[in-house]
């Protein structure tokens, strides 16, 4: 059963959320968050990418620039941009994107849960990526942006938050400039409070949706406190990490296509020859193709777009990781035929969220004369079957939207 907490959220003042909010550290780049940092003072990204207040040549892992993200942590709430609950409390967090809401609760979950399985996870990480963020945690005394995590809410708590934002009003609540709406509500009434963790001690399992890294990261930080703090209790604010959870039927999963800058030394003609051993193949003259169902891909390649549907004998008795179209594609494609042994390191390959155009696709394919795979999104219900068997999905299966913001929440450790 799942313990999730309250907290006395460190968060922006009203006036300023709008301003302090910003995207996760992991999709803006070096060169954008400097360029976002130095029209917007008040950005999260001052932290979140501190290098961005750095010299250019300061590496990305350099302990100055975790350094300096303590610093500027410190300074936003010295100077009133941020400041901290007195109570702990739970948040509801709600995002409207393109006309979709999805509304979740903002607490605190336990880093046991993570360790014995109750929060599940469907992916691998990368060392490197986790060293980056424990050092920033570590450095922060904080978890600076939560933990994206799904579940299948019961009646009740969804009808505890209706009835919650039908009686008050939003601390925040302003559109982004990418055309998403924000709003939070703060929920500290002491019988909801009780009721909410009571729900999740009912729900069997937590699912990561998005934040991988981060999940790890704040665990690993927790544990590496634990035995600085011998006597700890269990209770001490490093023995949860920050996070959001939302309703599992109220996300969205966006495809995360794939770009390859080449034909692996194959003519054009002999690729699409090779093709039709596993798929049907059919070219879409004059238009993008966008596939509509499972097992169906849309390339584009040599100036045309392509309909490519896997043939049945390719995945009917594949187990469930291995019937994802993702997973056929690296199978039957991208590792036999274009020689992308390893996706997570190759340099020829680029994944694209599926937020982007299919005609950037087309113009990164077009560049250097490589190959683009339009994908069907994987549904949130592979995702939660895949980790309820305890099986990891393939790198870049899944791409969320909308990206929760990070500053608007903070949970300190307050153990430094």
């Amino acid at each position: 059963m799942a313990i999730f907490q309250t907290f006395r959220a460190l968060r922006p003042v009203p006036e300023k959320a709008e301003k302090v909010a910003a995207l996760p550290y992991d999709v803006v780049s070096r060169e954008e968050a400097r360029l976002i940092g130095e029209k917007n003072p008040d950005s999260f990204l001052h932290v979140d990418r501190a290098e961005m207040d750095l010299p250019a040549d300061t590496g990305l892992y350099d302990s100055i620039v975790y350094e300096q993200a303590r610093k500027n942590l410190q300074k936003m709430e010295e100077n009133g941009s941020l400041i901290q609950d007195e109570k702990p409390c739970y948040y509801i967090y709600e995002l409207t994107r393109k006309g979709k809401t999805q509304t979740g609760i903002v607490g605190c979950c336990s880093i046991d849960d993570y360790i014995n399985g109750t929060v599940k996870k469907h992916e691998l990480t990368r060392e490197d990526k986790e060293t980056d963020r424990i050092r920033h945690v570590d450095a922060c005394d904080a978890n600076t942006g939560p933990i994206f995590l799904a579940c299948r809410y019961s009646g009740e708590l969804l009808a505890l938050m209706e009835e919650w934002k039908k009686e008050h009003a939003p601390v925040y609540d302003f559109l982004a400039d990418d055309q998403v709406t924000h709003r939070v509500w703060i929920i500290d009434g002491g019988r909801e409070i009780e009721n909410i963790a009571d729900e999740f001690q009912k729900i069997p399992s937590l699912y990561i949706a998005d934040g991988h890294h981060r999940a790890a990261s704040a665990v690993k930080v927790g544990l590496k406190r634990r035995e600085e703090h011998p006597g700890y209790t269990g209770k001490e604010e490093f023995n949860y990490f920050l996070s959001v959870v939302f309703p599992s039927d109220q996300l969205t999963i966006l495809p995360y296509n794939r770009v390859v800058k080449d034909l692996n030394g194959l003519t054009e003609k002999a690729f699409l020859a090779g093709l039709k051993f596993n798929f049907e193949l059919m070219l879409m003259p004059g238009f993008p193709c966008k596939p509509v169902e499972k097992h169906c891909i849309g390339m584009y390649v040599g100036g045309q777009w392509y309909h490519l549907k896997a043939w049945e004998d390719i995945y009917q008795k594949k187990d469930i990781v291995g019937q994802l179209d993702v997973s056929l594609l690296q199978e039957k494609v991208l590792s036999p035929m274009l020689g992308i042994g390893d996706p997570r390191t190759d340099k020829r390959i680029h994944f694209v969220g599926g937020s982007h155009k299919l005609s950037e696709l087309q113009a990164m394919a077009d560049e250097t004369g490589g190959v683009a795979f339009a994908m069907f999104p994987t549904s949130m219900e592979d995702l939660m079957a895949i980790a309820d068997e305890g099986k990891l999905m393939p790198p870049k299966s899944t791409w969320f939207e909308p990206k929760l913001r990070s500053g608007l929440f903070i949970h300190k450790f307050e153990t430094v």
